[in-house]
């Protein structure tokens, strides 16, 4: 078993067609939950199959999600993502300024979305196990560091966060349940910037 994720690193082709609300949810949801149709997809999310449909094909042009064969699957389209994991750097588009602004967009999206996990952990927390109130954890650090050694920490953050998932597909544990991991290092403005 390879260590290494699957992972794409964003094109500004991908990145435009990724930065959409329901298309960025497709995606999320089949690297989650796994193969799915168009139909399944639509109830999961609550919106209609032609969108669906349509925002598939193009996921699926871009390269982000592939049809996968079924036996006996009949009319039926299943997708599944075509990699666990999506990155991109804003200097991968610096003569793109719509692939610029699609960077921006998921990353506030991003941010977005572990502003919605954070308040549902919140709300739901005291109907939790004692075990699972004391699992879910938010810390935050101010360090002095270089933009390389940054890089480096990200990286080698990276290479632990997917130790640990290789080793959880290898060894499922009972009660064992899907946890939202989020990573920002975000370098703070200079003093006469802000």
């Amino acid at each position: 078993m390879s260590d290494e994720i699957n992972q794409v690193h964003l094109s500004g082709k991908q990145i435009r067609v990724l930065a959409h609300p329901l298309r960025v949810r497709l995606l999320g949801r089949l690297r989650a939950e796994g193969p799915a149709t168009a139909t399944r997809l639509a109830e999961m999310l609550n919106t209609n199959t032609g969108a669906t449909s349509y925002h598939l094909r193009q996921l699926a042009d871009a390269g982000l999600v592939v049809e996968e064969e079924r036996p006996g699957g009949g009319r039926q389209r299943w997708w599944r993502a075509a990699h666990e994991m999506s990155s991109w750097r804003r200097s991968y588009y610096v003569d793109d300024p719509d692939a610029t602004a699609a960077a921006s967009w998921l990353e506030i999206f991003q941010v977005n979305r572990f502003v919605e996990l954070a308040e549902e952990w919140q709300h739901g927390l005291s109907r939790e196990p004692a075990e699972w109130r004391d699992a879910g954890e938010l810390s935050d650090y101010l360090l002095t560091m270089t933009a390389g050694q940054v890089h480096d920490l990200m990286e080698e953050i990276e290479e632990v966060v997917v130790r640990h998932e290789r080793a959880s597909q290898a060894d499922p544990q009972p009660g064992a349940r899907r946890v939202s991991l989020y990573l920002a290092a975000l370098p703070r403005m200079p003093e006469e910037s802000r």
